[in-house]
Parts: structure tokens; sequence; C-alpha cells
């Protein structure tokens, strides 16, 4: 089987590396100053930070649910530097730990407290989401198929273009993210060519990120492009920002609150899908492990495969479907998404150094910029494989 270097957390002058010693004790920060934690907890989660940017790799007391899978998961790499560990495990194992300190899974008055809410519940009331609801009034303007269109970008994007830019934005506004690949013709072929299809959709992150993955969902009921959806979300706060059962029913009671018509309305229809059993909310442990989709479990390799189709977002997601390694970047997309268990769409913005399935002059021309063109946000891709 082809491989690709693992990408390690600790490499001197990578983005792994900026991860843990400059965006993590940022967070910390954050997080002590968010929520009134207390000296134990404080000095828990000052601790985490220590040894994830100067110590060795610790494995989970004993009395954590968990602590066994993890001994499991981490075999060979606890007593080491965090630094010698692969990105996606160690990154996965800091947000475990952080929980750990909290006391999230600990009965007692923090157990089942998200350390990240305060930073969710603000985005998500923000006026920057007033204006993307109020930009909804214009979708019954547009046809079906430019809807589609509109919808499916707004979800690629997320908050790098708001909702209110993709619909109204002309030619002479200022330039938007680059995508850099787009498969969604097979995306929506995949769609409109099977009968009563299923969509599933594996979350990324909640606030302004999900709002479009919910407006994209009530599309494609509505439209008859998905007889049925299905959410994932993950089961525990995770990646400070990542979509909760919470956290979407947050945001659809942002939607049927919204003093825009269109929001109200898109929010009371999918309310009653939830109701019905038309849009399902689900979870499962895998979603929080340091694994690619490739080790997933029988029983949700399962589920996914009655997908008509499967659409990962996020950046993450990506990471997991097609492996935190540095592929060729010229890798075909359906050599390293193949072993999914459904035909898969990734939706994602650029956010780390993992990247396949690009054309080669393509590749050439982001290389000749000089800029960080993988994790600078800037530029996004739309992938897709359908299976034979």
């Amino acid at each position: 089987m082809p491989t690709a270097p693992v990408i390690l957390s600790g490499t001197p002058g990578t983005f792994a590396r900026d991860v843990f010693h400059e965006r993590h004790p940022k967070l910390v920060r954050q997080v002590l100053d968010a929520l009134p934690y207390r000296p134990a907890q404080r000095a828990a989660i000052e601790a985490l930070l220590a040894e994830s940017t100067s110590g060795v790799l610790e494995p989970l007391g004993t009395c954590a649910h968990d602590h066994q899978q993890w001994l499991e998961w981490g075999e060979g790499m606890f007593g080491r530097p965090w630094g010698e560990a692969p990105f996606l495990w160690a990154e996965s194992y800091f947000y475990r730990r952080l929980l750990e300190a909290t006391g999230y899974f600990r009965p007692g008055a923090w157990q089942g407290i998200d350390p990240f809410a305060p930073f969710k519940d603000a985005e998500l009331a923000g006026p920057a989401v007033d204006e993307e609801l109020a930009a909804l009034d214009e979708l019954p303007a547009l046809s079906t198929e430019k809807r589609g269109e509109v919808l499916l970008s707004s979800a690629l994007w997320g908050n790098r273009a708001d909702l209110s830019f993709r619909i109204t934005a002309s030619t002479a506004d200022a330039p938007v993210p680059a995508l850099i690949a787009d498969d969604s013709p097979l995306l929506w072929t995949t769609l409109t060519t099977a009968r009563d299809p299923k969509v599933y959709v594996i979350a990324d992150n909640a606030g302004r990120e999900l709002l479009p993955d919910l407006v994209l969902i009530d599309h494609l009921l509505t439209s008859g492009l998905a007889a049925e959806v299905v959410l994932y979300v993950k089961p525990s706060p995770y990646y400070v920002s990542d979509a909760t059962t919470a956290d979407v029913l947050a945001t659809v009671h942002r939607l049927r609150r919204a003093p825009a018509r269109e929001a109200e309305l898109i929010g009371r229809r999918l309310w009653h899908a939830m109701n019905t059993g038309t849009l399902t909310v689900r979870t499962h442990p895998f979603f929080c492990a340091p694994l690619p989709f490739h080790d997933m479990p029988a029983d949700l390799r399962n589920e996914l495969s009655d997908a008509t189709l499967t659409i990962t977002k996020g950046d993450l997601n990506y990471r997991r479907l097609v492996g935190d390694q540095l592929w060729d970047a010229t890798t075909p997309f359906a050599e390293r998404a193949g072993h999914f268990p459904s035909p898969v769409a990734a939706l994602r913005t650029l956010k780390s150094d993992v990247i396949v399935g690009l054309d080669a002059p393509v590749l050439a021309g982001l290389d000749a910029t000089g800029e960080p063109w993988r994790t600078s946000g800037r530029f996004g891709l739309i992938q897709a494989h359908a299976q034979a």
C-alpha cells in the first residue's frame, strides 16, 4: 500500500508544532479566563499545558472511564515526549486530557460542563449571525439549482465567507477564498441519480459553521435531494468548537427565533424533521478517537455503509479521511478515500499540511506563491469519490 511520512507533533518549524507551542497556550488562557474553575482544576489545566509543551506523555488516571482504551490507542507512546507522537493522536489526546482536568466526566458540579461553551455561545449570539439569518430571505428568489450551489459553497467556507456574501456578492466585490479542487458536479449527480437518497453529514464546528450546514441540510430535504439526513456530531466537547448535540439544538433554536422570516421557517422545518425522523442526530465514541476513518469500528462502518453519500465537513475530518500524512499532493483523492464505506464528499477549508487530489498545474501555482497555502485558511476544496 502507498505510504507517506506521518505528521508528527514536534517537528521544528511545522504547523503541528506551532499548534502545541502557540495555539494551545492561548487556548488555555482563554479557557481559564472564561470559566471560574476551582484552584485544583486550574492547576491541572496548567500542568497539562506544561506537560504537552516540554514533558512526556502521561496516561489518563486509572479512574477515567476510558483509561484502558487510551492505553491501547497509545501503546508504545506513553513516557515519550509529546513531540514524538503523531499529530492527529497527540492533538486528540490533548483535548481528552483537558476535559479530564476540568472534571467534565467526573461526578460533581463540573460534570458535563463544556469548557468551550462560552466561545460557542458568544459566536452564535453575535451580530454576524444576525446578518447571515437576514440574508436567508434572499434564498426563495433563487432557482433550486442556484440555491444548492450557494448553500454548498456557504457550508464549505463557514465563517471564511459568510452566507450573506455568498448570496449577494457580485464580481465587483472583494475576492473570496479560492477553490482549488471542485468535484461538486459528482456530488450533485450522486444525489440526483439515486432513489430515496440518504445523506450522512459528519459535522465539524459549531456556531457560524454549523449554521450553514443546517441550512444546507434543510435544502437537501425540501428539494428532494435527500429523503433522509443523518447528522453526526461529537459525543463530547472536542477541538474547541466541534459540534455536539447541544450545539445542534442551540443552532436550530437560533433559527426558530430569528426575526428573519426565511430563517424562522428553516428552523421550524428542521425541528419538524427531527421530530419525524427525516433528520436524525447521531454520535459515536469513535468521533473523538485519535484514529483515521480507515480504522473505524465495524458498527460505525455498517451505519455509514447505508448512505447514498456521506459529506465530511472541515479540516480534521479531512485529515482522518485521507490519513494525516505528508502525501504527494497529486495523489488521487479516490486512492486515499476509497476505503470509506459509502460514496463520500469532503468540504474543507485548508488549515493543516495534509492534502491530496490536486492537479499538478494547480499545485505548481500554489507552491509558486511562496505563501503557506496549506495552512492559511484561504483555500478550500470540494472533493468526492463515488464508489463503483
